[in-house]
């Protein structure tokens, strides 16, 4: 019996170490798209496409991270075979993985554009100041969401989750500004669907910083938030 038992704590630990090693490289992933979207925005904002170039060349680490990533969780669930709480954890980091891999792919977008808008000396004087406060908000949501993983912070999670639907605001007031800027100018009109673009990138980067919070508070808790609305999150909380 006591052997039983010290084999079945040996297992234990030895998961939980298996599991903090995939949770350290899910950070390092994290750390490296958070700097792929910050070095994005910078290069469109300072028309740096040697910069835009780098992003593009580091999404290649980032997709080699994510394959990595996902065969660890594989053979984390096949060698350790957890349960309940265990297999949670698993299951909801494997779509943190993925999430930021697709937040990657945003920054690259945005580095794609950035070259564009290059090509056709487009001057973005007309809507640096909007892109920058869309892009701040974005980024900010994603520190804190990887900061809310990293410590399992329900409390910041939630924050986080409701400042969705300012980004959602910023974007779509963006949107309804280009529409008569194009209309007065058209020559203007493919450089702004390159803007257009930049600005769903960063809006979708802030929906995938959103859905890492919500895996944190499946984590925590034990309940799937992904189609409960903000109040009712707050609501809770507070009970």
């Amino acid at each position: 019996m006591e052997k039983a038992m010290g084999q079945d704590q040996h297992l234990s630990k030895q998961y939980d170490q298996d599991l903090e090693a995939i949770r350290s490289r899910v950070l390092l992933m994290g750390g490296l798209v958070e700097a792929q979207f910050n070095d994005a925005i910078k290069s469109l904002l300072e028309r740096d496409v040697a910069m835009a170039e780098k992003v593009l060349r580091s999404d290649i680490e980032v997709n080699q991270l994510e394959i990595s990533l996902d065969v660890a969780c594989t053979h984390l669930i096949v060698r350790r075979q957890p349960a309940a709480n265990d297999l949670r954890t698993v299951m909801a980091t494997t779509k943190v993985i993925t999430d930021l891999e697709r937040i990657g792919d945003e920054a690259t977008k945005i580095a794609r554009s950035t070259r564009n808008l290059q090509q056709r000396e487009f001057q973005l004087l007309e809507h640096q100041q909007k892109i920058k406060m869309i892009a701040n908000t974005a980024s900010n949501m994603l520190h804190d969401a990887l900061d809310a993983f990293a410590r399992s912070d329900k409390e910041l999670a939630i924050k986080l989750i409701g400042r969705d639907a300012l980004i959602d605001h910023e974007f779509h007031a963006m949107m309804r500004d280009m529409i008569p800027f194009m209309t007065e100018d058209p020559p203007t009109i493919p450089a702004s669907l390159d803007i257009m673009w930049i600005a769903k990138a960063i809006e979708r980067i802030g929906d995938h910083a959103t859905n890492i919070a919500e895996q944190v508070i499946y984590v925590v808790e034990g309940k799937d938030v992904r189609h409960v609305d903000y109040a009712s999150l707050k609501q809770e909380q507070s009970v």
